[in-house]
């Protein structure tokens, strides 16, 4: 098979062995992988695969099933679906645990729901079952037209939060503003916290999902209502900041900070399936769907790459094999 691997900053397309399922694992046709910012880490040599995975680029496909692992009972060869995966995703086969394959609903593009499973499985974890937003509550995304952004903008909105996104740019103001977001904020022009408090009559935001890190954790925890959660799942201005403990105190304010990737097998296994259970079904009615950017072929790797780093996307880029 084709597949796409990183040595010393480059991408590197190869002829590699057709991977074989395990007892129970699912092999997958890929009919496109989605890249990360996490696979911009691992290329550039900071953000290894964890022990065990694959080498090959890749944390998130879609595809048919083509053969099964002992064991196998909940998919059958010939089955549309996608899946979380620790890597391997930039090839042409990949295996996947079968408690980390989900069903593509009828309607939803094959090659577009590669899109879908880290940026569910991160923002269900995180916002979902970490910070517990409610109907009703208030979800403040940093970065609302990103991959992860874009997703918890349409899952928000359909689980019946109020939701207010950061964007740069009027393009991805705009492009916020379609995905149906109640308030969408400037930030290269804009205070956040001053418009967010403004919008909500001073009360604050229940949740903050949060891209930035120690530059936004201030004023995170200032925009935040009484018992609310700061979840951060990427740190884009560096590792370490300053936390005012006393601020957080008379909120009686919480916050998390997440990977994905690393986690045991029993803990993303239980991820997938509360995603099933919990988004899936707005995914199959329509209200969730894939926010793709562009499709690029496999041996256009690099290209993708830099799309994904200069930030000017909106949604996901995937690439095909």
């Amino acid at each position: 098979m084709r597949a796409i691997t990183s040595e010393n900053g480059t991408l590197d397309l190869h002829d590699l062995p057709d991977p074989v399922p395990g007892a129970g694992e699912v092999l997958i046709e890929v009919a496109a992988a989605g890249v990360n910012n996490a696979d911009l880490q691992q290329a550039a040599g900071n953000y290894p695969p964890p022990p065990g995975a694959s080498d090959v680029l890749g944390l998130e496909v879609s595809g048919t099933v083509r053969a099964l692992g002992d064991g196998v009972e909940g998919f059958a060869v010939g089955d549309r679906v996608c899946a979380l995966l620790s890597g391997g995703g930039y090839a042409a086969l990949v295996v996947a645990p079968e408690t980390q394959v989900l069903p593509v609903p009828e309607g939803i593009d094959l090659v577009e729901a590669a899109g879908l499973p880290e940026a569910a499985c991160t923002v269900y974890s995180n916002v979902g079952m970490l910070a517990g937003l409610r109907p009703g509550q208030t979800l403040l995304v940093h970065g609302g037209t990103g991959g992860m952004g874009s997703h918890a903008v349409l899952w928000a909105k359909a689980l019946g939060a109020t939701v207010i996104a950061t964007s740069g740019g009027e393009r991805k103001v705009q492009a916020s503003r379609e995905l149906g977001a109640d308030l969408v904020v400037d930030h290269r022009s804009e205070d956040f916290v001053a418009r967010a408090l403004e919008f909500t009559g001073g009360r604050g935001v229940d949740v903050v999902l949060d891209v930035v890190g120690p530059d936004y954790l201030a004023r995170n925890i200032e925009v935040l209502a009484p018992n609310g959660h700061v979840a951060v799942i990427a740190s884009g201005s560096g590792r370490t900041g300053e936390l005012d403990l006393g601020a957080m105190m008379r909120k009686r304010a919480t916050i998390s900070a997440t990977t994905l990737r690393a986690r045991p097998l029993d803990e993303k296994a239980a991820i997938v399936e509360a995603v099933r259970y919990n988004v899936w079904p707005f995914v199959a009615d329509g209200r969730v769907r894939p926010v793709v950017d562009s499709v690029l072929p496999l041996a256009e790797a690099a290209e993708a790459h830099r799309r994904v780093r200069d930030g000017e996307v909106v949604g996901k880029v995937l690439l095909t094999p």
